[in-house]
């Protein structure tokens, strides 16, 4: 006889969920290769290179003589200074713990059993995770040329969808879509279901746009209620390990994710550090340039071993490799980590972060060396 007081009692949507597989940290490969933690470059988490800038560093150490108190539970400063530059008012935005917690604030707060999110074929694997978690449907759209099928997106929408994911650029495939493109598909959402669908567009990788693709969707936000943006300062403002992100959204929609967000989810030196941040131009240029050349020395080396990479809009190029898994293993041996994509049904590809140029230049020997083995 089964003691069924000995077994954990969890809803099966719950007990179904694979955890979310994060880039192998260096300390990691270094004990289990016996490896110098020094001479290990990580590029497999769409991290900075440059680290986090001096400005946010400074903010952050002068914040630290207040950590015996809480911190600001509603972040008035760092709103303050996501309103000016946005030209929002401050009551349209929500902090968050990463932009991660922004889209897990938007299930909390929509999904549940009997209700559907759809999202697209290789996208942000958080979609899914947060989608399974409430218990509501899955609807993933095929992808068209490793990216966004918005058409198909707005076709698979059903009578129980309640939200709607898409990821401008993707990742991690890196491709993007147009302005046009993503405000017809906002008109056509709106002109079929009103507010009853929310579309979540998720920018973590705006900043990496050439400027003429460059768009305002915080205009988008004033013309759709139903229509959140989320961003973050893990990416181009180099504050990963800080977790800042926000969203910016109408006040019906705004108030919904506050009811359901986790009160002082945003730390006393992540809103400072993110508040020097934010107001760093030259950082954010100096990161856009070393990104944009970064990107060319990949692709360049890429073309060279006649190997097939999706053009990428991000920090990072997704490449095909053939056995990425055994490609990826012999990248390890040698100190470099990367990210395999196989959970995200791309078992020949790995993911690429762009690095400081000796850094992308150590990942080209590298592989060079392991494809061209006998």
């Amino acid at each position: 006889m089964t003691d069924t007081n000995n077994t954990l009692a969890a809803p099966a949507h719950v007990s179904a969920i694979a955890p979310y597989q994060a880039g192998k940290p260096i300390e990691e490969l270094a004990r289990e290769f016996g490896l110098d933690p020094a001479s290990i470059i990580k590029l497999a988490s769409n991290e900075n290179p440059l680290g986090m800038p001096e400005s946010a560093r400074k903010a952050m150490l002068a914040a630290a003589t207040s950590l015996a108190r809480y911190p600001d539970p509603n972040g008035f400063e760092l709103k303050s200074t996501l309103s000016r530059l946005y030209g929002v008012p401050m009551e349209w935005i929500t902090l968050g713990n990463g932009s991660n917690d922004i889209l897990e604030l938007v299930a909390l707060a929509l999904l549940e059993k009997g209700a559907s999110a759809v999202y697209s074929q290789h996208a942000f694997v958080v979609y899914r995770l947060a989608t399974q978690a409430r218990g509501a449907r899955h609807i993933m759209v095929p992808a068209r040329d490793y990216g966004h099928d918005l058409d198909a997106m707005l076709e698979a929408i059903a009578d129980d969808t309640r939200v709607v994911f898409i990821a401008n650029p993707n990742n991690p495939t890196g491709t993007f879509v147009p302005a046009p493109r993503i405000q017809a598909f906002l008109e056509q959402v709106r002109a079929r279901h009103g507010q009853r669908v929310v579309v979540v567009l998720d920018e973590a990788y705006n900043e990496y746009l050439d400027p003429e693709q460059r768009f305002d969707s915080v205009a988008w936000v004033r013309e759709f209620p139903n229509l959140i943006v989320s961003r973050t300062l893990s990416k181009a403002y180099g504050l990963a390990g800080l977790r800042v992100g926000f969203g910016t959204a109408q006040p019906a929609l705004t108030d919904l994710l506050n009811r359901v967000r986790q009160p002082f989810n945003v730390n006393t030196l992540a809103q400072a550090a993110a508040i020097a941040a934010l107001q760093d131009k030259e950082f954010l240029a100096r990161a856009y340039q070393l990104n944009k050349e970064g990107k060319a020395q990949l692709c360049q080396a890429f073309d060279a071993l006649k190997l097939q990479y999706v053009p990428s809009y991000g920090n990072f190029v997704l490449v095909r490799v053939g056995d990425a898994a055994r490609i990826n293993l012999e990248l390890l041996k040698r100190g470099v980590i990367v990210r395999p994509v196989a959970g995200d049904g791309l078992p020949e590809w790995l993911r690429i972060t762009i690095g400081l140029p000796h850094e992308n230049t150590r990942f080209i020997e590298a592989l060079t060396e392991i494809l061209r083995a006998p």
